[in-house]
Protein backbone atom coordinates (compact mmCIF):
# COMPACT_ATOMS: atom_id res chain seq x y z
CA UNK A 1 0.00 0.00 0.00
CA UNK A 2 1.68 3.25 -1.03
CA UNK A 3 1.27 6.67 1.02
CA UNK A 4 1.14 10.14 0.56
CA UNK A 5 4.41 11.26 2.06
CA UNK A 6 2.54 13.72 4.33
CA UNK A 7 -0.49 13.05 5.30
CA UNK A 8 -0.11 8.58 5.05
CA UNK A 9 -3.32 9.01 2.36
CA UNK A 10 -2.70 6.06 0.37
CA UNK A 11 -2.84 7.04 -3.60
CA UNK A 12 -6.30 7.27 -4.49
CA UNK A 13 -8.38 7.62 -1.56
CA UNK A 14 -9.53 11.00 -0.55
CA UNK A 15 -7.84 13.55 1.76
CA UNK A 16 -10.84 13.26 4.27
CA UNK A 17 -11.10 9.57 4.44
CA UNK A 18 -8.55 9.23 7.80
CA UNK A 19 -12.14 9.66 9.56
CA UNK A 20 -13.48 6.46 8.66
CA UNK A 21 -10.29 4.69 8.61
CA UNK A 22 -9.93 1.62 10.26
CA UNK A 23 -7.49 1.37 13.41
CA UNK A 24 -3.67 1.26 13.07
CA UNK A 25 -3.81 -2.44 14.04
CA UNK A 26 -6.39 -3.33 12.17
CA UNK A 27 -4.30 -1.97 8.77
CA UNK A 28 -1.56 -4.25 10.46
CA UNK A 29 -3.44 -6.73 10.33
CA UNK A 30 -3.59 -6.79 6.26
CA UNK A 31 -0.11 -7.97 5.98
CA UNK A 32 -0.97 -11.39 7.47
CA UNK A 33 0.40 -10.95 11.07
CA UNK A 34 -1.83 -13.90 12.62
CA UNK A 35 -4.96 -11.12 14.29
CA UNK A 36 -8.22 -11.87 13.62
CA UNK A 37 -9.66 -9.70 11.26
CA UNK A 38 -11.27 -11.10 7.87
CA UNK A 39 -12.43 -7.99 6.07
CA UNK A 40 -11.36 -9.50 2.31
CA UNK A 41 -10.66 -12.81 1.94
CA UNK A 42 -6.56 -13.14 0.39
CA UNK A 43 -5.87 -10.32 2.63
CA UNK A 44 -3.41 -12.72 4.86
CA UNK A 45 -1.85 -14.07 1.69
CA UNK A 46 0.95 -11.93 1.06
CA UNK A 47 1.36 -10.41 -2.39
CA UNK A 48 4.17 -12.54 -4.14
CA UNK A 49 7.00 -9.21 -4.77
CA UNK A 50 9.03 -11.33 -6.80
CA UNK A 51 6.49 -12.24 -9.39
CA UNK A 52 4.70 -9.04 -11.33
CA UNK A 53 2.06 -10.21 -13.08
CA UNK A 54 1.02 -12.44 -9.58
CA UNK A 55 1.26 -9.35 -7.81
CA UNK A 56 -0.64 -7.20 -9.85
CA UNK A 57 -3.20 -10.30 -10.18
CA UNK A 58 -3.82 -10.63 -6.34
CA UNK A 59 -4.07 -6.86 -5.75
CA UNK A 60 -6.69 -6.67 -8.33
CA UNK A 61 -9.07 -9.61 -6.60
CA UNK A 62 -8.33 -7.55 -3.73
CA UNK A 63 -9.29 -4.51 -5.21
CA UNK A 64 -12.29 -5.35 -7.01
CA UNK A 65 -13.59 -7.53 -4.33
CA UNK A 66 -12.86 -3.84 -2.33
CA UNK A 67 -16.15 -2.36 -3.93
CA UNK A 68 -18.89 -4.98 -2.63
CA UNK A 69 -19.86 -3.35 0.78
CA UNK A 70 -20.62 -5.42 3.57
CA UNK A 71 -21.60 -5.94 7.04
CA UNK A 72 -19.22 -6.11 10.01
CA UNK A 73 -19.34 -8.74 12.16
CA UNK A 74 -17.81 -10.27 15.24
CA UNK A 75 -17.51 -14.20 15.31
CA UNK A 76 -17.14 -15.54 19.02
CA UNK A 77 -16.95 -18.62 20.95
CA UNK A 78 -15.46 -20.03 24.34
CA UNK A 79 -11.79 -21.63 25.00
CA UNK A 80 -12.98 -23.52 28.58
CA UNK A 81 -13.80 -20.19 30.22
CA UNK A 82 -12.66 -18.17 27.96
CA UNK A 83 -14.50 -16.01 25.55
CA UNK A 84 -12.72 -15.84 22.10
CA UNK A 85 -13.42 -13.65 19.35
CA UNK A 86 -12.47 -12.43 15.81
CA UNK A 87 -13.98 -9.49 13.33
CA UNK A 88 -15.26 -10.84 10.45
CA UNK A 89 -16.77 -9.67 7.23
CA UNK A 90 -16.87 -12.59 5.09
CA UNK A 91 -20.08 -13.91 6.76
CA UNK A 92 -23.06 -15.18 4.56
CA UNK A 93 -25.98 -17.13 4.42
CA UNK A 94 -26.76 -20.52 2.89
CA UNK A 95 -30.03 -22.40 3.35
CA UNK A 96 -33.14 -22.18 4.66
CA UNK A 97 -34.19 -25.44 5.20
CA UNK A 98 -32.02 -26.27 7.19
CA UNK A 99 -31.25 -22.94 8.30
CA UNK A 100 -27.58 -22.94 7.61
CA UNK A 101 -25.00 -19.94 7.61
CA UNK A 102 -21.09 -19.47 7.08
CA UNK A 103 -17.88 -17.28 7.21
CA UNK A 104 -14.39 -17.97 6.19
CA UNK A 105 -11.29 -17.34 8.48
CA UNK A 106 -7.98 -17.36 7.27
CA UNK A 107 -5.80 -20.69 8.11
CA UNK A 108 -3.82 -18.28 10.00
CA UNK A 109 -6.05 -17.38 12.49
CA UNK A 110 -5.82 -17.53 16.14
CA UNK A 111 -8.83 -17.51 16.79
CA UNK A 112 -10.73 -20.56 14.61
CA UNK A 113 -8.53 -23.68 16.17
CA UNK A 114 -10.30 -22.61 19.74
CA UNK A 115 -13.57 -22.30 18.30
CA UNK A 116 -13.47 -25.32 16.19
CA UNK A 117 -12.77 -27.43 19.23
CA UNK A 118 -15.74 -25.74 20.84
CA UNK A 119 -17.77 -26.81 18.08
CA UNK A 120 -19.91 -23.55 18.43
CA UNK A 121 -19.79 -19.36 17.26
CA UNK A 122 -22.22 -16.18 17.69
CA UNK A 123 -22.25 -13.62 14.46
CA UNK A 124 -22.71 -10.73 15.93
CA UNK A 125 -24.05 -7.88 13.69
CA UNK A 126 -22.53 -4.88 14.58
CA UNK A 127 -24.00 -1.30 14.59
CA UNK A 128 -22.29 1.42 13.32
CA UNK A 129 -21.04 3.07 16.81
CA UNK A 130 -19.53 -0.19 17.29
CA UNK A 131 -16.14 0.43 15.46
CA UNK A 132 -13.98 0.41 18.42
CA UNK A 133 -15.92 -3.43 19.51
CA UNK A 134 -14.26 -3.97 15.38
CA UNK A 135 -10.83 -2.66 16.22
CA UNK A 136 -10.59 -4.21 19.78
CA UNK A 137 -11.59 -7.76 18.11
CA UNK A 138 -8.79 -7.56 15.40
CA UNK A 139 -6.27 -7.41 17.52
CA UNK A 140 -4.24 -10.33 19.02
CA UNK A 141 -3.98 -11.42 22.57
CA UNK A 142 -5.89 -11.92 25.72
CA UNK A 143 -7.29 -8.52 26.20
CA UNK A 144 -9.80 -8.29 23.02
CA UNK A 145 -13.16 -8.53 25.16
CA UNK A 146 -11.64 -6.25 27.91
CA UNK A 147 -14.75 -3.35 28.38
CA UNK A 148 -16.92 -5.45 26.00
CA UNK A 149 -20.12 -6.27 27.99
CA UNK A 150 -21.75 -10.23 26.86
CA UNK A 151 -23.74 -12.73 27.45
CA UNK A 152 -23.64 -16.75 26.83
CA UNK A 153 -25.94 -17.48 23.96
CA UNK A 154 -27.91 -20.47 23.70
CA UNK A 155 -24.41 -22.47 22.82
CA UNK A 156 -22.55 -20.48 25.39
CA UNK A 157 -21.07 -17.94 23.00
CA UNK A 158 -20.66 -14.61 23.30
CA UNK A 159 -23.54 -12.54 22.54
CA UNK A 160 -22.22 -8.84 22.89
CA UNK A 161 -23.89 -5.99 24.35
CA UNK A 162 -25.45 -3.05 21.63
CA UNK A 163 -25.25 -5.26 18.74
CA UNK A 164 -27.95 -5.45 16.02
CA UNK A 165 -28.91 -9.15 15.92
CA UNK A 166 -27.16 -12.66 16.04
CA UNK A 167 -26.70 -16.11 14.73
CA UNK A 168 -25.76 -19.18 17.08
CA UNK A 169 -24.72 -21.89 15.75
CA UNK A 170 -23.12 -25.04 15.97
CA UNK A 171 -20.73 -26.02 13.59
CA UNK A 172 -21.76 -28.09 10.76
CA UNK A 173 -19.08 -28.45 8.42
CA UNK A 174 -15.66 -27.21 7.56
CA UNK A 175 -14.10 -27.46 4.45
CA UNK A 176 -10.57 -26.07 3.21
CA UNK A 177 -10.85 -23.69 0.08
CA UNK A 178 -7.41 -22.12 -0.80
CA UNK A 179 -5.86 -19.95 2.40
CA UNK A 180 -9.05 -20.01 4.41
CA UNK A 181 -11.75 -22.55 5.54
CA UNK A 182 -15.64 -22.41 4.42
CA UNK A 183 -17.35 -22.76 8.35
CA UNK A 184 -21.00 -23.80 7.46
CA UNK A 185 -23.13 -23.58 11.20
CA UNK A 186 -26.24 -24.92 11.75
CA UNK A 187 -28.26 -22.11 13.31
CA UNK A 188 -29.88 -22.67 17.24
CA UNK A 189 -30.67 -19.75 17.65
CA UNK A 190 -30.83 -16.07 16.02
CA UNK A 191 -32.68 -12.77 17.43
CA UNK A 192 -32.36 -8.92 17.75
CA UNK A 193 -30.05 -7.67 19.73
CA UNK A 194 -30.88 -6.39 23.16
CA UNK A 195 -34.27 -6.58 23.67
CA UNK A 196 -35.18 -5.39 20.11
CA UNK A 197 -38.44 -6.81 18.96
CA UNK A 198 -37.69 -6.14 15.36
CA UNK A 199 -35.75 -4.57 12.95
CA UNK A 200 -35.73 -0.91 12.81
CA UNK A 201 -34.82 1.96 10.30
CA UNK A 202 -32.34 3.35 13.58
CA UNK A 203 -30.63 0.53 13.39
CA UNK A 204 -27.71 1.71 10.96
CA UNK A 205 -25.47 -1.01 10.57
CA UNK A 206 -21.45 -1.13 10.30
CA UNK A 207 -20.18 -1.16 7.12
CA UNK A 208 -17.18 -1.53 5.47
CA UNK A 209 -15.94 -0.84 1.75
CA UNK A 210 -12.88 -0.19 -0.20
CA UNK A 211 -10.84 -0.36 2.53
CA UNK A 212 -12.73 1.90 5.19
CA UNK A 213 -15.74 1.81 7.43
CA UNK A 214 -18.80 3.24 6.07
CA UNK A 215 -22.55 3.68 6.82
CA UNK A 216 -25.70 4.55 5.02
CA UNK A 217 -26.71 8.12 3.95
Amino acid sequence: MSSHPSSDVPDGMRPDARETWPSRELIDSFLGTGFDFELRLGEHTPIPIDDPEAAERARRFRDVLGLFATGVTVVTSMSGDEPVGMTCQSFSSVSLDPPLVMFCPAKTSRAWPMMRQAGFFCVNFLAADQRHISNGMATKGTEKFDGVGWRPASTGAPLIDGVLGYVDCTIDRVHEAGDHYIVVGRVEELAYGDGREDASVTDVPLLFHRGAYTQPE
